[in-house]
């Protein structure tokens, strides 16, 4: 029996062993295709400018990351605060944090009631939902675009609603990179906090309201606790890619609202300071970095909270 119980076991390893080998190819293609790039741009951040926009491979240098926040004057050389990083990246992280609010906000409400539906019509609803990714980002900004811009739709029904006599100037303008985050990126946050709700056993919420318990309080102390999960990973699935945002501030913000992506491009292309373009990427990734922390700390917490 012991005999048996052994070869059994060691099957099992040669399995798993063989198994590993087998995919061993696959995971490492997928591992220098994720981390090659990255590592690339580490690199470059610890390189000396080069003359026409590359870098000066084998010569090592901290002028990249000492242009992240600092900057020396071209005529006595001193030394002072980069403010226009710094007013890039406080914009950035400010209208992150807005656009995640206001989608959780929007989002909310709407995954709440595609999850009260009667199941024969809430794939309809996520089909509904899912429908703006079948167009380029591209296109639905322009599609933004034409209805924030002076003579748009929400100008023009404002005006023939009397409510304004001229046209709010929205175009190029903070709000407008907002209301763009806002609507392209609402289906990323509606998306994982109907998968949180789909599972809820509403018999709890009955049972609360059953307990003379009000709304407030049902969705204080049921609601929310049980979609919690969902809720943090809408947040991080908004918060990262509107923090290196490019298209949306390069098309609504007109380049002069400037965020991090466009300060990136910027560069690597005109600016022709590749060191410090890494250097501001790798920034960026510690930045979603953190906030993968963050979501990773929190999932676990409310995981052992919950069982």
């Amino acid at each position: 029996m012991a005999q048996g119980s052994q070869s059994g076991r060691k099957a099992q390893r040669e399995e798993i062993r063989s198994r590993w080998l087998l995919s061993a190819p696959a995971l490492i293609i997928i591992f220098i295709a994720a981390t090659g790039p990255l590592f690339v741009m580490l690199a470059y951040s610890f390189m000396a400018k080069g003359d026409y926009g590359d870098v000066k491979f084998g010569q090592f240098s901290l002028d990249g990351w000492f242009s992240v926040f600092l900057q020396r004057d071209m005529f006595d050389d001193t030394l002072s605060v980069a403010h226009a990083h710094l007013m890039i990246f406080w914009r950035s992280v400010r209208l992150s944090l807005i656009t995640t609010a206001l989608t959780l906000i929007l989002g909310f409400p709407t995954a709440y009631f595609i999850a009260t539906r009667p199941a024969r019509t809430r794939e309809v609803w996520v089909f509904l939902i899912t429908i703006p990714f079948w167009t380029n980002l591209l296109i639905r900004t322009f599609a933004m675009q034409q209805v924030i811009r002076n003579e748009g739709i929400l100008n023009t029904l404002l005006k023939a609603l009397g409510l304004i006599d001229q046209p709010l100037q929205i175009m190029y303008t903070d709000w407008a990179i907002l209301f763009g985050m806002v609507y392209v990126y609402l289906p990323l946050m509606v998306l994982p906090l109907y998968a949180s709700m789909e599972k809820i056993d509403f018999r709890l919420i009955e049972a609360g309201y059953d307990l003379y318990a009000g709304r407030l309080a049902v969705l204080r102390r049921i609601i929310i606790p049980l979609v919690k999960p969902g809720i943090i990973a809408g947040s991080i699935l908004v918060f990262i890619p509107s923090l290196a945002a490019y298209v949306i501030p390069r098309v609504l913000g007109g380049g002069k609202n400037m965020m991090l992506g466009n300060l990136i491009e910027l560069q690597f292309g005109a600016g022709r300071n590749w060191p410090l373009g890494a250097a501001l990427s790798i920034t960026v990734m510690a930045l979603v970095m953190v906030a993968l922390m963050f979501y990773v700390r929190n999932a676990s917490r409310s995981g052992a909270q919950h069982g």
